[in-house]
């Protein structure tokens, strides 16, 4: 009987600590710099902007990511649900892509928004590590 309580008592400790060290999806959000300089990385290794520009970019998604931290702020604070939170971010998300088209030019625009942008969200949605 001990036996079998010391291996059930390990069992579950074991699973304990592999449940912790996965850290159960609650990932720390990201800074805006650092976020901003996920972008520039992608962004400059895919397009090669001269520097003005990549300026341009960062200056951007950093106005972005400043906008969509206030606003999910905001929408945690009262208690908003998912859907409104997409539907008040949607705005937020096509003034930044207003701005970076004629950045980008369209062909290399049409690539972000098909390739690169979908390869930086977090599998599952929203943001945190791999925005």
């Amino acid at each position: 009987m001990k036996k079998m309580f010391l291996v059930f008592a390990t069992i579950l400790l074991a699973g304990t600590m592999v449940v912790n060290a996965q850290g159960g999806g609650n990932f720390p959000r990201r800074t805006v710099e650092e976020r901003v300089q996920a972008v520039h990385q992608k962004i400059d290794s895919a397009f090669k902007l001269d520097a003005a520009k990549l300026i341009q970019a960062d200056s951007v998604f950093a106005n972005y990511y400043r906008s969509t931290d206030k606003l999910r702020d905001e929408l945690v604070a009262g208690g908003g649900d998912r859907s409104a939170m997409r539907e008040k971010m949607q705005p937020l998300t096509e003034a930044r892509d207003k701005e970076l088209k004629p950045l980008l030019g369209d062909d290399n625009f049409k690539k972000w928004k098909d390739e690169i942008e979908p390869s930086m969200r977090r599998p599952g949605g929203g943001g945190g590590r791999n925005n």
